[in-house]
């Protein structure tokens, strides 16, 4: 019965995120449809001709009512067609395999980077919660999220690019490029995504564990006479671990789908700075596949949060 229980659960995450995706698809076609300007004439320029711009109109197929050129779109996404990009004529899923990967791998290594080091943090500024240890982090993470990510950036490039020179102050990365090197071009793009979510994840996991050290339990722990930091890795940690989940997938979420601005101040490679490219040549193919693809990635991971907090809290599964 429970198994069946979880399974439906989960079934229905499933098809909301896939509800939702569907919804965000429209809300991204819709968008970009109403831009002001001429697509056409972004593309030959204000020297074309009228017949020039209406046979352009046709070929993208730009006179066709809005809702047939959705379905059109839609289906060639489903199909793994993004077609292609108006400002060079190459295909948008060629060119964003490269860039999808880019984006990824910085992502993954800010990701090993901060999570292991906010949960640490966290555990360290229970343990020693309203002590001179829990102020000193919480302060220093409540100075890190006041920053935005584009004065942290900024501000590694004038002290570890510019004063020191221990790393370069663009992150080109290239295929075939040794993994010695590729760490060393992304160690400040990644550097300025950790300090961007690692105040966060820190806090909640600070949180998340000071909720649970108020149960019954816990005091009882107390009263074994179990150390301070076994009662909170041994009990208040497990106990915590489905709201921790959740903002470390959150957070995730935010590294692949927020790298957009540390991707344009280090010039790395990835899908932010291929988005950010198009939208100034105003290339609408581009802007729907990387706009749906960040949806997707973002739903995914969040849909992965709630299954894995059903998975891990029993009240969740038994909400009566």
């Amino acid at each position: 019965m429970g198994g069946a229980l979880v399974a439906k659960l989960v079934a229905q995450r499933i098809a909301l995120g896939i509800l939702l995706l569907f919804a965000v698809s429209v809300l991204i076609f819709a968008g970009t449809q109403i831009l002001p300007g001429d697509v056409a004439q972004s593309i030959l320029g204000q020297a074309a001709t009228p017949q020039a711009l209406e046979n352009l109109r046709r070929d993208l197929g730009l006179n066709d009512p809005a809702y047939i050129r959705y379905f059109r779109w839609l289906g060639g996404v489903l199909t793994g067609d993004f077609g292609t990009a108006l400002s060079n004529g190459r295909d948008i899923a060629s060119a964003l395999g490269d860039r999808l990967w880019n984006t990824l791998f910085l992502a993954f290594w800010a990701a090993a980077v901060s999570v292991p080091l906010a949960i640490v943090l966290g555990l360290l500024a229970v343990r020693y919660r309203n002590g001179l240890v829990d102020k000193a982090i919480s302060g220093v993470a409540l100075a890190s999220t006041s920053l935005p990510e584009f004065f942290i950036g900024y501000l590694l490039v004038l002290v570890f690019a510019v004063k020191l020179q221990w790393f370069p102050g663009s992150s080109t990365v290239y295929e075939g490029m040794a993994f010695g090197d590729r760490m060393r071009a992304i160690a400040l793009p990644a550097a300025a995504l950790t300090l961007v979510v690692l105040a966060h994840m820190m806090r909640m996991t600070r949180a998340a564990i000071l909720n649970v050290m108020q149960s019954a339990y816990i005091e009882t722990a107390e009263l074994k006479g179990l150390r301070p930091f076994e009662i909170i890795r041994k009990h208040a940690f497990p106990n915590a671990i489905a709201p921790i989940v959740n903002v470390v997938m959150l957070n995730l979420a935010f590294l692949v789908v927020g790298v957009v601005v540390v991707e344009v101040i280090f010039v790395y490679p990835g899908m932010g700075q291929y988005l950010v490219d198009h939208v100034s040549k105003r290339d609408v193919p581009v802007v729907q596949a990387v706009g749906l693809i960040f949806a997707a990635v973002y739903i995914s991971l969040n849909m992965i949060a709630d299954i894995a907090a059903i998975l891990s809290n029993p009240r969740l599964r038994h909400p009566k």
